[in-house]
């Protein structure tokens, strides 16, 4: 029963590791990270009120995690004409397609970490 018990807390500490504890909600989410690349450029430069440098560096270290290089530069694109958001989610093409399927995912890790 002891080597239970010890495996238990273990799992516990291990699965709190790196993650935060949101007050309001009372659950736990992973913390999120700060980082600088195409993503976080375009963000910045969108000008939206709630383009803070944190926000932006946040969501491209979601991307650095979630999308290659040419997704994320493709992204990029979104912040500052998202009628090409748009049209790819529209479009026909199996290449839009997947890379649509990529990009949602993305968004929506994206918004559970650097949103609150």
């Amino acid at each position: 029963m002891k080597p239970l018990a010890i495996l238990l807390v273990a799992a516990t500490v291990l699965s709190a590791c790196g993650q935060a504890r949101v007050a309001a909600t009372n659950t736990f989410r992973p913390q999120a990270q700060f980082a600088t690349g195409p993503i976080y450029s375009a963000c910045r430069k969108a000008g939206r009120d709630a383009a803070t440098r944190a926000r932006c560096g946040c969501v491209q270290a979601v991307a650095n995690r979630e999308l290659n290089a040419g997704d994320q530069q493709r992204g990029a694109r979104f912040f500052g004409d998202p009628q090409q958001a748009q049209d790819v989610r529209q479009s026909e093409r199996n290449v839009d397609e997947r890379f649509w399927l990529r990009w949602k995912a993305y968004s929506e890790v994206a918004t559970q970490m650097c949103t609150g």
